[in-house]
């Protein structure tokens, strides 16, 4: 079983002739790679490889479902993980976010989030399943929730908004973990247990993983950590996604890039390159907007063996 992480590998661009952007509006930088745009349309992507084929998963309608036996396509549609909307009773939940797909002790499960855009009260949904494909997924419900509802006061429930969910097992202690967050405080990883719930969550032992303290606007997302000894590596989206005021691209300078910093355990802290702790705004830049045309990357998480 493979989780395929491949920074920059693009599912959902904006494209546009490089003569029609103005480059004091938008990157026209050189220093990064052009991504691959993945021959489908795909927000929040997440791609998983089982039996010789490559299963991708995204957010929308019910968690739609692709696969392929290239990861450059062509995708063919399979359905849906579920078969009708969440069963968190919260707005949007027709269309999860995010979905974060993995196997765990012989059984595949579906992290995904009810939100809305620049609402916090969001949740974090789970499903599982003996197959991959559709049909047989079943749906837990809520595993995180802010805002409100069940434990949404609990910190960091009740300072953090429940999207972008990412699963991680630390290869030390085996324990598995789930980072989330978007804006607000942050970007926060908490342990689970064997069955994938929140351990200990009327007050779990959370661990803040990235934050600008001295910022008004908050623009870090898209979490996931991976592990190359000896080091652990969160990896997180800054700048603005969604909602740009001219011609659907951010201003220059709040491009969005993905960034990382690293630490010898897995609870922190995690420095840049400049030895900036992520808690202070630190992170070193991978990938960013470039070319006058990549203006919205979303990465692949990935993990697993």
């Amino acid at each position: 079983m493979v989780h395929i992480t491949l920074l920059g590998l693009v599912l959902w661009l904006y494209l546009a002739a490089a003569t029609s952007l103005d480059s004091d509006i938008f990157s026209d930088t050189s220093d990064y790679p052009l991504a691959n745009p993945g021959n489908v349309a795909a927000h929040d992507p997440n791609i998983l490889e089982h039996n010789n084929y490559f299963y991708l998963f995204k957010g929308g309608i019910r968690v739609p479902v692709f696969r392929s036996a290239k990861l450059d396509g062509p995708w063919e549609k399979l359905g849906t993980v579920l078969e009708d909307q969440s069963v968190v009773q919260k707005q949007n939940r027709k269309r999860p976010w995010a979905p974060m797909v993995t196997f765990w002790k012989d059984r595949f499960y579906c992290f995904y989030s009810i939100s809305q855009a620049g609402k916090r009260d969001s949740t974090i949904g789970l499903a599982s399943s003996d197959s991959i494909e559709p049909g047989n997924w079943t749906d837990h419900g809520a595993l995180i929730n802010t805002g409100t509802q069940e434990r949404s006061e609990v910190y960091p429930f009740n300072v953090t908004n429940a999207i972008d969910p990412a699963f991680f097992v630390d290869p030390d202690s085996g324990r598995p973990f789930l980072q989330y967050g978007s804006y607000w405080e942050g970007i926060f990883q908490v342990p689970l247990t064997d069955e994938l719930r929140v351990e200990n969550s009327s007050s779990p032992d959370a661990d803040h993983l990235v934050y600008l303290p001295d910022e008004k606007r908050k623009p870090n997302e898209g979490s996931y950590m991976s592990y190359r000894s000896p080091y652990y590596y969160a990896w997180f989206s800054h700048g603005q996604c969604c909602q740009f005021e001219q011609q659907g691209f951010p201003t220059k300078g709040n491009e969005y890039s993905i960034r990382v910093g690293r630490a010898t355990n897995v609870h922190g802290p995690f420095m840049d390159r400049d030895n900036t702790s992520l808690l202070d705004g630190g992170g070193s830049v991978i990938y960013g907007s470039n070319h006058k045309k990549v203006q919205h990357q979303h990465w692949l998480q990935a993990g697993g063996k």
